[in-house]
């Protein structure tokens, strides 16, 4: 897995476009007006404009978006000083996080000095570029002196997250840990192993939030920290304790709560049976913790405990603060992130914990229903409240702390807006895969003598996304795996063909034979379609040897789905099967359908793909805004597709008066919610952005999906087939890896679904 995880680590960062984040344009630019107004001679004006009021600057140009990620690579994460190039992998990580959690841009500034004093003017002089700094991965004292001399020497928000990222999110764990068992903070002990930038940051605000500076002990490498010790720093100097204390052993003794920000293994049993009752325990040393979280929970049943790992409860995760904290601070132009809105973040933080938790966070954890306790006492990083949470209430106390230079007066405005900048990152995408690890399913890959299907096979089965099942010739396929050096050991593979397998091939032609014998069917051609990948992979999902199946990636599209449609099924509750075409943009995912399967639908058929589309819209927990395309609005054409689409729409208010559809609409009126509104306010969709649009043909369907996916950086994933029996979905020909891996996820989500379904 190591090797594996190695190599795909690097393919990650070198494919196609080197590294991770790229600049692209947010204005038009295909004409040379455009081009004028872009820069001479139209640019001269906004240079004017803010040459006479430099505050325009916000308004003109991306300042008040825009985070610099700054290091000189001298504690990148585990790896300590690799310097400043070696660390631009981590920055330009950085940037991603900050990009897709809270929809801000990124450059990432590697500084090639250890001198402090050449840092802090470097940054000072890049300064005006940014609305904000985000000081990374530079150490101890060093980082202690730049961010505090680039606090007061900015007028724009500098945090430097590796200190403070950890305080904020251990704090809000400890506030929850503390009402959980019931004691105050003000009364408890601490002792904390590691002196690092993570550790002064934590212990300065926990003494904010109230514990007493005397009740904490800190322990370095060389012992206990005491007032006595020669040649502190003035960080450590501040925590050195008068106790008669030497080491971290006779530190914890009596003490509720231990903190560790150091290496593994240090915190012993003997150690954790010292502390009072209802021990507190946070051992957060990646990638290895202070104390085993297994060995802890035997040794203290009633510990209370929390590591940085994600496979243990309780994970202290900074990107549970920066994203949302840096979003708050630059949406009220802050000149500063003081201690008031840490703290806001903190009890925002803590709060949210106490909440229901969504079920879409519920559902992709193996550790059962979350529910405020002592396996939850932070959020999980993908919980979608937390930008509209953290950030208001940093933005807040950033007003009322007088740092914020602008107010905001519409706080639900202001949280609709957060929302909608949810669209980035594909957050749907990361749920279904979070869904699909928490349960993942057996998933048939048909002709899977193929690179690409073996590569996605490999991808899902490392991750324990899915249990993959490889349906092909078997020695072709260890051929591929040989000279790709794949690591699919273990990995059940099914060649029909193989003498070992007749039985079963018998078995499946019997029973598709006793189905269709009287539609001109022989034994005889029943078991030689047995033999064919796509006929023997839908059988065994209806055998229940698998849960879903995929195929197509090099068959064309009619002869992968008919022997689906002949062996599973439809639904009973379906009048037909229908495809859907999820395109996941900055505004958030949009459905398109029917795009493969129905040629030329009557208005009964357009009402079931309408019904059919809604729920499946309403299964990713998306209120579903559908449209009904066609090419006029609202009888503003007379023609065959409008009129059927008007009598669906007819139908639909009618009948399911719950949903929000409406037309027949053209398409540009159905994306543009400003320009429906105000032509149409009649209109159900008026000020209720469309997500979904059904069309009216098979034809309109795919022209339009595949000119979207053409032309446009939306991700997509499809096509979703919905209305058979069991999960299985027909690849496009030629379909990417990661277009692979994508759709095994829906399938196992489908499975999931299904099992469900099945028992209510």
């Amino acid at each position: 897995m190591d090797s594996l995880f190695k190599r795909d680590a690097l393919r990650y960062h070198s494919e196609g476009r080197a590294g991770k984040i790229e600049v692209k344009p947010t204005k038009p630019h295909a004409t040379q007006r455009d081009l004028s107004l872009a820069y001479s001679p139209g640019v001269a004006e906004p240079c004017l404009e803010i040459e006479k009021n430099q505050e325009l600057v916000y308004t003109y140009t991306s300042k008040g978006n825009l985070v610099a990620v700054i290091s000189n690579g001298t504690a990148v994460l585990g790896l300590g000083d690799i310097g400043p190039l070696a660390g631009k992998p981590v920055m330009e990580g950085k940037g991603l996080l900050f990009k897709i959690y809270a929809d801000l841009d990124v450059f990432d500034i590697e500084i090639d000095t250890k001198d402090v004093d050449k840092f802090i003017e470097t940054v000072k002089m890049i300064a005006p570029t940014f609305g904000g700094i985000n000081l990374e991965d530079i150490k101890a004292p060093e980082c202690f002196e730049i961010e505090r001399r680039l606090k007061a020497e900015l007028n724009i928000p500098v945090m430097h997250d590796d200190q403070h990222g950890t305080a904020i999110i251990s704090a809000a764990g400890m506030l929850n840990a503390l009402d959980i068992i019931g004691k105050n903070i003000g009364d408890i002990k601490m002792v904390v192993n590691g002196a690092g930038a993570a550790a002064v940051s934590c212990c300065r605000l926990y003494k904010k939030l109230g514990i007493k500076p005397e009740n904490i002990v800190m322990v370095d490498s060389k012992g206990v920290i005491r007032a006595d010790r020669t040649n502190l720093g003035s960080e450590k100097r501040e925590f050195a304790t008068n106790n008669d204390l030497h080491t971290l052993a006779e530190a914890v003794k009596g003490t509720d709560m231990f903190l560790g920000l150091s290496v593994a293994n240090v915190f012993t049993p003997e150690m954790l049976l010292s502390m009072n009752n209802d021990p507190i325990v946070f051992a957060l040393a990646n990638p290895n913790p202070e104390i085993n979280y297994e060995l802890a929970m035997k040794t203290r049943p009633d510990v209370v405990m929390a590591t940085g790992r994600s496979d243990y409860p309780n994970q202290i995760n900074n990107v549970l603060g920066f994203p949302y904290i840096f979003r708050g601070a630059l949406d009220v132009r802050s000149t500063d992130i003081n201690e008031e809105m840490k703290v806001a973040a903190v009890k925002a933080l803590a709060d949210l914990t106490k909440e229901p938790v969504p079920e879409e966070v519920n559902v992709a954890f193996s550790f059962g229903n979350l529910t405020f306790g002592r396996e939850y006492l932070v959020p999980k990083p993908m919980d979608p409240r937390l930008l509209e949470t953290i950030a208001p209430a940093v933005a807040l106390a950033a007003m009322e702390s007088g740092v914020a230079q602008k107010p905001i007066k519409n706080w639900e405005s202001y949280k609709e807006n957060l929302r909608k900048r949810l669209g980035i990152g594909h957050p749907l995408l990361r749920k279904l895969k979070g869904l699909a690890k928490a349960n993942p399913k057996r998933i048939v890959l048909a002709d899977a003598d193929n690179y690409k299907m073996l590569k996605a096979a490999e991808i899902v089965n490392n991750e324990r996304i899915a249990i993959p099942v490889l349906v092909g010739d078997e020695e072709l396929i260890h051929q591929i795996i040989d000279e790709n050096n794949l690591e699919l050991e273990g990995v059940e593979i099914i060649n029909p063909r193989d003498e070992k397998y007749k039985s079963l091939v018998d078995e499946f032609a019997h029973d598709y034979y006793s189905r269709k014998q009287r539609q001109g069917l022989d034994q005889k051609a029943a078991r030689q379609l047995m033999l064919n990948n796509n006929y023997f992979a839908p059988a065994m999902i209806k055998a229940g040897m698998a849960d879903g199946m995929l195929g197509g990636l090099e068959r064309t599209y009619p002869e992968t789905i008919k022997p689906a449609l002949q062996i599973i099924g439809r639904k009973e509750s379906d009048s037909l099967v229908m495809g859907i075409y999820i395109f996941l943009t900055k505004n958030g995912p949009y459905f398109f359908a029917d795009t493969t399967v129905n040629k030329n639908p009557t208005i009964e058929q357009l009402i079931e793909i309408t019904l059919q589309t809604a729920d499946v819209v309403k299964s990713f927990s998306i209120e579903p805004h559908i449209a009904l395309l066609a090419y006029s609005n609202f009888g503003s054409s007379d023609g065959y597709s409008p009129d059927k689409m008007k009598k669906v729409a007819a139908y639909m208010h009618a009948n399911h008066p719950e949903l929000i559809v409406d037309g027949e609409i053209q398409a540009n009126f159905a994306l543009d919610d400003q320009l429906l509104s105000q032509r149409f306010p009649f209109s159900k969709l008026a000020g209720k952005p469309v997500n979904t649009l059904i069309f009216p043909n098979l034809s309109s369907g795919n022209i339009a999906y595949k000119i979207v996916q053409s032309m446009s950086d939306a991700k997509v994933i499809g096509p979703v087939l919905n209305g058979l029996k069991k999960p299985v979905h027909i690849l496009q020909l030629g379909s990417s890896v990661e277009e692979i891996v994508d759709m095994i996820i829906v399938a196992v989500n489908d499975a999931i679904k299904l099992d469900k379904q099945e028992k209510q």
